[in-house]
């Protein structure tokens, strides 16, 4: 932790306390949040004194079932992101994130999750096609001391997925501790690309969250703005000030935003372009080339770069374009710009083969074959009006259909909106088409504010009328604060039951 941040905090404090001592004055018209609202930046800052970690991939055992066995635990630890201080943390199998959980299209996977925490917890493993049992979202609690182990066949292209707690109220707290971990898909279709896949030598995954310490090198958790906390530390794989040593002429980022609140623009400190060549659900048609990729909390982005021998790079995150005015921008970070990892080329680079021109045929759903048109408008901490209720069911989808969901951001906020179980196509923003970025296959879309959607998507299987799946914002104190619904999958003419609220030992 540099002094540098120690003084924005302190910055800030005063800031806030000057601001509660207003109060009674600025209620009400918005200027109190404008005085906490701070622009943040580290570029030129950051020594990258650290290598990058690279989270291990998960063992596996196949059992006498055929079926690949992961085991988790989720546990409280200890990390030491900077020299002298020791950060309480949580995390899966270690101190802090979790291992890669890495399987193959076809495959039958059980993960058995041991919480070893004093509370209640969750695990859902996000951008998965799956049974609604086995979704880890809010309903299937795990008790201190408990064990849950879903199972399903994994039945979806080649992607890079993520998983971490669902906890209705707690997710934001529970992620910021440190509970996420990359879960990789295969199949053969990737498999029969140049591309690297080499893992952690030039197939990188890249775990983006910022953070902020207090001068005894603690977790701050208190610093929300109206998005959620925003940090002043960028951590990648759990490492501040990260470097890569590049031996490949080409390098494959596996970009996640795990951060709770912040959304990024990535790019590189000397503005080269690169092949985006997948997003959420997958790879795309074909790369595209560009200087930068908007994520949003909960986005993924797999990119290729090239490297010249004996060159350093570094993966910067520029002001992202939010849409919101200037104070809603500002504390949402829309002002903020980071440093986040140094990317450091050998003298001698071993030659890849270039992008390949075509990827994979993405099958376009089409609107004419929509059986239902859905209508949900995010305002403040509510969709179409309500909060989220745990024992309500909001929407009751047929097994086998293709919908379409209008999705409005209703107010000066910025939000996102992810759907579980299924990947959706993007078919226009505001009436216009989306842009290459948005071509492909996606669980997760960003939305600034006054801001219309629309998406389109199948439910193929998977009927259960009291098991059910989620929709939310992914600005994950948003989510804890009620801007959540749930919906529920069944057979032709079944009617929706109570929902099952499930609970492992």
């Amino acid at each position: 932790m540099t002094p540098r941040f120690r003084q924005q905090r302190s910055v800030t404090v005063v800031a806030i306390a000057v601001a509660a001592g207003l109060a009674g004055l600025l209620s009400g018209c918005g200027i109190v949040e404008g005085v906490r609202g701070r622009q943040v930046s580290t570029v030129g800052e950051v020594e990258f004194s650290q290598q990058l970690a690279i989270p291990p991939l998960a063992e596996s055992t196949v059992d006498g079932q055929g079926r690949r066995v992961f085991d988790l635990t989720v546990q409280a630890g200890q990390s030491e992101f900077t020299p002298g201080h020791s950060t309480d943390t949580w995390g899966m199998n270690g101190d802090y994130l979790g291992p890669t959980l890495r399987a193959r299209r076809g495959e039958n996977v059980q993960i058995n999750v041991h919480n070893a925490l004093d509370e209640i917890t969750t695990m859902h493993w996000h951008g998965m096609h799956l049974p609604a049992e086995a979704d880890g979202g809010p309903h299937q609690q795990i008790d201190p001391g408990g064990t849950w182990s879903p199972g399903w066949v994994i039945d979806q292209p080649a992607a890079t997925l993520w998983y971490h707690p669902h906890p209705h109220g707690e997710t934001e707290t529970h992620v910021y501790r440190g509970l996420a971990g990359m879960f990789i898909l295969d199949d053969d279709i990737e498999a029969g690309l140049d591309l690297p896949r080499d893992y952690g030598v030039d197939d990188i995954p890249v775990i983006v969250q910022d953070k902020t310490f207090d001068d005894d090198g603690q977790l701050v958790e208190g610093n929300r703005q109206h998005a959620g906390m925003l940090g002043d530390t960028l951590l990648v794989n759990g490492t501040v000030g990260p470097y890569h040593e590049v031996g490949h002429e080409r390098v494959r980022l596996r970009l996640l935003n795990g951060s709770t609140a912040r959304t990024y623009s990535f790019g590189f400190s000397d503005d080269r372009d690169f092949a985006l060549i997948g997003t959420d659900g997958g790879l795309l048609t074909e790369p595209h080339r560009t200087d930068r990729v908007r994520l949003s909390p909960g986005e993924r982005a797999e990119i290729v770069l090239t490297m010249q021998p004996d060159e350093d790079v570094v993966f910067r995150s520029y002001p992202p374009e939010l849409g919101a005015d200037g104070t809603t921008n500002r504390q949402a970070g829309g002002e903020d710009s980071f440093d986040v990892l140094e990317l450091r080329a050998g003298a001698i680079l071993e030659s890849s083969p270039p992008v390949p021109e075509r990827l994979v045929d993405i099958p376009r759903l089409d609107p004419g074959d929509a059986s239902e048109t859905r209508q949900f408008e995010l305002r403040s901490r509510t969709i179409n009006g309500e909060q989220m209720d745990m024992n309500r069911v909001d929407e009751v989808v047929t097994v086998g259909s293709t919908e379409i969901w209008e999705v409005e951001n209703g107010h000066g906020q910025i939000h996102n909106f992810h759907i579980h179980d299924v990947q959706f196509q993007v078919l226009d923003i505001d009436g216009e088409p989306p842009p290459p970025e948005l071509a492909g296959w996606k669980d997760t879309a960003f939305l600034s504010p006054r801001t219309t959607i629309r998406l389109i998507m199948r439910f193929t299987d998977y009927a259960d009328p009291s098991t059910p799946y989620m929709y939310h914002c992914h600005l994950l104190r948003h989510e804890d604060r009620g801007l959540m619904g749930q919906f529920v999958v069944v057979e032709p003419g079944q009617e929706p039951a109570p929902p099952n609220h499930g609970q492992a030992g």
